[in-house]
């Protein structure tokens, strides 16, 4: 990497290296590549290096092992981590999606479906234990389904592999996917949209930031200068509409073309995905415990001062 550097009081400042591990790139981030698009983490003092973890796993192995100084992934992995007895904690300190970002895809067009559709039918899900199958779970049940015995999911397939699956193997009837993945089935004429899991499961806190609680209490400078950055990234978002988003964020997605990156922004911005600050209020700590006890994931509730820091996202907001 090469070294940066800031002009600040007349004189040069170099940039603090810090290291982002996110669980996927995806539109659905988008302030966070406003942030990073429009400089707002080096206006901060900050050379950002992002890193693709594929995965909440990956992403807190790389946390814990000091790869990555900061995780970008949904909040159940910290708990998990927590209740296998962490000795240097996980703690979640910005929000940044307050719906999930995922739609369910089907074969054929369906204007008139409904969840019980499902039943009898074959899916290609998420894996066990993770935000976006606890969530289609959790979907399930509210509109009385039993997702073990009223429909098939197939949870052994890699995060970010099931639309190859979808269109290589033609057995399942749907399959849950983010963006891009969900448009580029509809543009291939492979599959179409007919639900959204951000709207039919409600509010709930699908990705935050989080780092180490050691690294928290060494940097709390840093961890307040990240913050600061991705709040002007969501400032952004809230004040432009979906055409100037995408232009701000399609150099990070090199392989999607404008019209399809601003299609997806609409999307994911008229359902109002995105907080419009940072903070991780405890009502979404404790839905998101409530889902992971629906799936049988929480051995027991782990209290929200335990894993939750919202100082620098007070401070930002």
């Amino acid at each position: 990497m090469t070294a940066f550097a800031a002009e600040k009081d007349g004189g040069e400042e170099k940039l603090t290296k810090v290291t982002l591990n996110e669980v996927a790139h995806s539109i659905f981030y988008a302030p966070q590549y406003v942030a990073i698009e429009e400089g707002y983490f080096s206006e901060e003092g900050l050379d950002l290096t992002l890193i693709t973890g594929f995965g909440a796993d990956k992403v807190l192995t790389a946390l814990i092992s000091g790869e990555a100084d900061i995780g970008f992934m949904g909040a159940e992995a910290s708990i998990y981590a927590y209740q296998e007895g962490a000795t240097d904690p996980v703690v979640n300190f910005a929000q940044l999606t307050q719906r999930a970002g995922n739609f369910l895809v089907a074969r054929e067009e369906m204007p008139d479906f409904k969840w019980e559709d499902l039943k009898g039918r074959k899916v290609l899900g998420g894996r066990k234990g993770g935000m976006p199958e606890m969530v289609f779970e959790y979907i399930l049940k509210k509109n009385g389904l039993d997702p073990e015995k009223d429909l098939s999911i197939d949870q052994s397939i890699d995060f970010g592999a099931t639309a190859a699956a979808f269109t290589g193997d033609d057995s399942a009837d749907f399959t849950v996917e983010f963006e891009p993945s969900a448009t580029a089935l509809e543009k291939q004429g492979a599959g179409y949209v007919v639900a959204s899991l951000g709207v039919d499961s409600g509010y709930v806190p699908y990705t935050s930031y989080s780092a180490r609680t050691s690294y928290m209490e060494k940097n709390p400078d840093i961890m307040q200068k990240f913050t600061d950055a991705l709040q002007k990234g969501m400032d952004f978002v809230q004040s432009h509409t979906p055409e100037e988003i995408a232009e701000i964020i399609e150099p990070q997605f090199p392989e999607t073309d404008l019209d399809t990156i601003t299609a997806i922004v609409k999307r994911y911005y008229d359902q109002d995905t995105w907080k419009e600050n940072l903070v991780f209020g405890q009502d979404g700590f404790e839905l998101l415990q409530d889902i992971l006890e629906d799936a049988g994931e929480l051995k027991e509730r782990t209290p929200y001062a335990e894993l939750v820091n919202t100082e620098f996202a007070k401070n930002a907001s």
